[in-house]
């Protein structure tokens, strides 16, 4: 079975950094992509940033150039760097993995994310 556990997060000031952390485990054929997405408390759930199997990467307007999204394959983890921290960044923050089952179907897990709260 596939698990996804997030971590990293807590409470920052205005401008300070996090680095949240995305562990995968169980087996899976193949990996598509895994994305980190956010709920503010009494929004909806947004994208934030992805990072694809063949390398590619893509963030939402609204991080770009501040949070950076990477992997370390041998550990099955991808990271966000997040710096320059605002207050409209308070959220929870979930990762995502999409991939292909053992048993050849495409599916989609998520973890209990981790929440981010940056203060004025």
């Amino acid at each position: 079975q596939v698990h996804v556990v997030e971590s990293g997060g807590g409470s920052v000031q205005t401008g300070g950094s996090l680095r949240l952390s995305c562990v995968r485990s169980g087996r899976i054929r193949s990996l598509n992509n895994i994305g980190w997405y956010r709920q503010a408390s009494g929004g909806e759930r947004e994208f934030v940033a992805s990072i694809h199997s063949d390398g590619r990467i893509n963030y939402a307007d609204h991080v770009a150039g501040r949070f950076t999204i990477s992997s370390d394959n041998t550990k099955n983890t991808v990271y966000l760097q997040m710096n320059d921290l605002k207050p409209e960044d308070t959220a929870v923050y979930y990762c995502v993995a999409d991939f292909v089952a053992v048993q050849g179907s495409r599916r989609t897990y998520g973890g209990q994310g981790t929440q981010v709260t940056v203060s004025p």
